[in-house]
């Protein structure tokens, strides 16, 4: 394993992340195709056998049972200090009482408590908001994730999906009060999915900001061909918050693509997934591509991606059928989340 810093930090991280939102007690709030930990385990432990030194949770998958699996395996399998270990705050732990979930001071304070139980250790390397909360103010949000840092109970903090404009200004307030800054971005950035060209990755690469991309293989699209994209369970359950991510008005295009990656793949003599992920190395400013790895074989071919270069000619392949879609950039506040959540099996509990 060849591992990179994160961004302009000196913080040490593999090229890939595994995705623990794929780790959690079934049927425990989201996502309702998690796996449970006798299944978990294994390959939590074959990814640190591969050199993946990069975990990704978050307080609200599977309402903390995600937290709890990967802080086990990590103990059992790991040095702590080997391991980096990124959870996130922002979404309902507690429906329908106060200061349930959000971004406020108590909110923040009460969480990072709570991920470090679950997770059984006494920091975190990057602690995430895990979208906005527009419901309060971000000075407030943000001075309280400088006292987290300052505690000790996270090395770094980290952003994830909003508008390039939205994450300039936190980065500008940041630096004018002093406080710790964002060092990472995880956005939504696939190959189906390149919105965050326009703005975002030239305000990262700027700032000095690395990304880590969430859904680098389109929910799986980019791993099989176009007809068997709603194959898996998880296609099964992901409903309408799949459907906003990948419209039927780009379907034409996203066929296109989907069969350059199989005939790239093909003369490679390698996998879909490999070709996906090794487009995304191609941009200096993707530090990781989040993987949510259900199998062995989805460890290996993320790890497998590392060692594909891709031609310039196989990238202006990949990329020219592309047509732009809709401005999507994620949850970005609470009446966003409810709608969604009133339309998608699986989120009814968040």
């Amino acid at each position: 394993m060849r591992y990179i810093k994160l961004g302009r930090t000196g913080l040490d991280v593999s090229p890939v992340a595994i995705g623990a939102m794929t780790y959690g007690e079934p049927g425990r709030g989201h996502p309702v195709w998690s796996l449970d930990e006798e299944a978990a385990r294994p390959l939590i432990r074959h990814a640190l056998e591969a050199g993946v030194n990069f975990f990704d949770t978050a307080n609200m998958y599977s309402y903390g049972s995600s937290e709890e699996i990967l802080g086990r395996a990590l103990k059992d399998y790991a040095d702590r200090d080997d391991v980096v270990i990124t959870t996130k705050v922002r979404h309902v732990m507690r429906p329908g009482r106060p200061n349930g979930g959000g971004l406020s001071r108590k909110a923040i304070m009460t969480e990072i408590e709570n991920s470090l139980r679950r997770l059984g250790t006494d920091h975190v390397d990057v602690y995430m908001i895990h979208r906005l909360d527009g419901e309060t103010p971000l000075e407030e949000t943000l001075e309280a994730l400088h006292d987290v840092v300052k505690a000790g109970k996270a090395r770094y903090l980290g952003a994830s999906s909003m508008h390039a404009w939205q994450f300039a200004k936190a980065l500008h307030l940041q630096e004018r009060h002093g406080w710790a800054r964002f060092v990472t971005m995880q956005n939504h950035y696939n190959l189906l999915a390149r919105e965050e060209e326009r703005e975002m990755l030239p305000l990262c690469a700027d700032e000095g900001v690395a990304t880590m991309v969430w859904s680098p293989l389109a929910r799986g699209r980019l791993a099989r061909p176009a007809d068997q994209a709603h194959t898996t369970d998880r296609a099964a359950t992901d409903g309408s918050y799949a459907d906003m991510l990948y419209t039927e008005a780009n379907a034409d295009s996203d066929r296109r693509i989907l069969d350059e990656v199989g005939v790239i793949a093909d003369a490679r003599g390698v996998t879909r997934a490999q070709v996906a992920l090794a487009w995304l190395r191609r941009n200096p400013v993707v530090a990781a591509p989040v993987v949510g790895a259900r199998t062995i074989g989805q460890i290996d071919d993320a790890v497998a991606s590392l060692d594909l270069d891709l031609t310039d000619e196989e990238a202006r392949r990949l990329e020219s059928p592309y047509t732009p879609r809709s401005d999507f950039q994620g949850v970005s506040d609470a009446r966003e989340l409810e709608r969604i959540k009133a339309r998608t099996p699986g989120f009814a509990n968040l």
